[in-house]
């Protein structure tokens, strides 16, 4: 009988080949139909990755939550039944995929952060908006009061007016980036306009400047970001201390860089975009199971003080030095 601890195993264990098929090859006793039935027919809920990260965090009220979603690439899949056109930044344009929306926990650290709760986007099945599920991951923070994280770190996608204010309310803090054409107000009597029509306030960007976003009730800090190359990025923050200086902007901003190791990570080592069933029950359990992979592999690599690239890799080194010592294939000279 396959187990879900059996299937994570696998999926932690196989270098490239993730397919059902696969599995039931190298599992005695075990079938496809049993491998499928089993991602059909289970019924593996979102709160498990909860409810085994929750522990290990190394949580402060210095520590942040990060907010992004991610396509895991179905292109060649076209009868999955949640796959969905939609843009992926990795491909840089639209693609058929799953789409997630991922809550990241980071203690500030680099390197140091866990997937904290995950939804599917599936529009088509059950009407949410990415807003939706961004809302609905925050509220669940907030209600259950686990955490000593209160900073919250996302892009300009998820910077809509119900979001900062529901956060605010709450009495987070957020850090979040505009685009250029959003509406700002320096004072009552200039009315509002465009980011990208603001001249530098006289005191430079620095400390930032205080403003008010159309339809957000609450003053906000705005902060100018000029990279090397010349891309601009607007930050906003409703932390409005006057120590707040672009340096730590800056910090704040680099930490939310962390989602994008942990989505990349994701898909290169669990094989969360490999798996072919078309069943949408089946591809969620998959994804389950890729996530619950992620944070094991995560905690081995901790527990051997090595990244987790390296901790993936080593398993097969006493293999190939076997390999190495009494070759399968022999080269001919």
């Amino acid at each position: 009988m396959l187990t879900q601890t059996t299937y994570i195993e696998y999926l932690l264990s196989t270098p490239t080949n993730y397919t059902c098929t696969h599995l039931a090859a190298h599992l005695p006793d075990v079938s496809h139909d049993q491998v499928n039935r089993f991602l059909r027919t289970s019924t593996l809920p979102i709160n498990q990755l909860r409810e085994l990260v929750l522990p290990l965090l190394r949580d402060s009220p210095e520590a942040f939550l990060l907010v992004d979603d991610s396509v895991q690439d179905k292109r060649y899949s076209r009868f999955i039944d949640v796959a969905k056109r939609q843009y992926s930044g990795n491909a840089h344009g639209m693609v058929t995929g799953i789409g997630l929306v991922n809550l990241v926990h980071s203690s500030g650290e680099a390197g140091d952060f866990l997937p904290l709760d995950y939804r599917v986007y599936a529009p088509d099945h059950d009407g949410q908006t990415k807003n939706d599920h961004f809302l609905a991951m925050f509220d669940q923070a907030v209600s259950e009061d686990k955490l000593l994280a209160r900073t919250i770190l996302f892009d300009s996608w998820y910077a809509g007016s119900t979001n900062l204010k529901r956060i605010h309310r709450a009495g987070w803090t957020f850090f979040t980036t505009l685009k250029s054409n959003r509406l700002v107000s320096l004072t009552k009597e200039s009315g509002y306009q465009g980011l990208d029509t603001l001249e530098p306030p006289p005191q430079g960007w620095n400390q930032g400047v205080e403003v008010r976003l159309k339809e957000v009730p609450f003053g906000v800090k705005l902060f100018k970001l000029v990279a090397t190359n010349g891309n601009i990025e607007w930050v906003i923050t409703n932390h409005l201390a006057a120590h707040l200086t672009r340096e730590m902007v800056i910090e704040a901003v680099q930490v939310r860089w962390q989602v994008e190791e942990f989505h990349r990570s994701f898909k290169q080592l669990t094989g969360s975009e490999k798996c072919q069933c078309r069943k949408a029950a089946a591809q969620r359990n998959h994804l389950t199971c890729c996530y619950l992979a992620w944070v094991s592999l995560r905690q081995h690599a901790r527990r051997m003080g090595q990244i987790i690239y390296q901790a993936h890799q080593q398993q097969w080194a006493p293999y190939l030095r076997q390999l190495l010592q009494k070759p399968l294939i022999q080269a001919l000279v």
